[in-house]
């Protein structure tokens, strides 16, 4: 009878015991998944490279996160969604993910990682499963960039000195707009007829940044993307390089991103 009643203690202590250790679990578990994402990746859009975020990096770095700028090839769709999946893969922790203008496009493809619990678009295309730059554009008025862009033989496009002026770092000072023109990535054509296989959005958390005078996307269709993923947006009366003309505003943004739980 003793021996029974030593065995049925001895259980009973180990069965708390699981139940402390086990609630302990819950408990951190829902910790982590509140507390705020430290790594984020910055994916730039065509004709520029990472250094567009040049004055968005300091400011995140300061506020203690860790950010990872991708430089994308540029020379298709498929490569630009693998550079950026191979920066997420080195990061150590949840993600959050950050596209500017055809980046959103890359974003929105990548962002499918496991490691990505949110998404940033800044002044940027944020297209649905099936869709492209060329199938989301169609429904609204060109935008001016268009007429400044030439190819070369191989399909590469590049932006003329008066598109890169007038309509991409229209509200930069004049002395940057040289710098931008002679630095920008030749883009392969065939990325605006890319079509998405699964948006990340419909998953995971999104904002938005509209750039309200934007020359080389619609800002109609910017604020019609974002009304339709269900972003938490702001809207800045700027063109189309926000993250040059108002690096603190997207910086808040992505900050707050960051620090928001990460649930839909």
């Amino acid at each position: 009878m003793r021996l029974l009643q030593v065995y049925r203690a001895a259980s009973f202590a180990f069965a708390s015991l699981l139940f402390v250790v086990m609630s302990d679990t819950d408990v951190t578990a829902q910790t982590n998944s509140s507390q705020a994402v430290k790594n984020i990746v910055i994916v730039h859009g065509a004709w520029v490279d990472g250094s567009s975020w040049s004055k968005v990096i300091p400011l995140l770095q300061a506020k203690g996160f860790h950010v990872v700028a991708v430089q994308n090839p540029l020379t298709s769709f498929a490569d630009d969604v693998a550079a950026t999946r191979r920066v997420i893969a080195l990061q150590d922790g949840p993600v959050l993910l950050v596209g500017h203008s055809y980046a959103g496009v890359v974003i929105t493809e990548a962002g499918n990682d496991p490691k990505v619990v949110g998404l940033v678009y800044v002044a940027a295309f944020a297209p649905n499963d099936g869709e492209s730059i060329n199938s989301v554009t169609k429904n609204y008025p060109p935008a001016p960039l268009g007429g400044e862009l030439r190819p070369d033989s191989q399909g590469f496009l590049s932006v003329t000195p008066k598109g890169v002026a007038e309509d991409i770092a229209r509200d930069l000072p004049a002395k940057e707009q040289p710098v931008l023109t002679a630095t920008q990535g030749q883009t392969s054509s065939t990325v605006f007829g890319a079509v998405v296989t699964t948006a990340a959005w419909k998953a995971k958390r999104s904002w938005s940044v509209i750039a309200r005078n934007d020359r080389a996307i619609p800002p109609e269709l910017e604020k019609a993307e974002a009304a339709s993923i269900g972003a938490t947006s702001i809207t800045l009366p700027c063109g189309h390089l926000v993250m040059l003309t108002h690096p603190k505003d997207v910086a808040d943004v992505i900050g707050q991103a960051a620090m928001t739980p990460n649930s839909r």
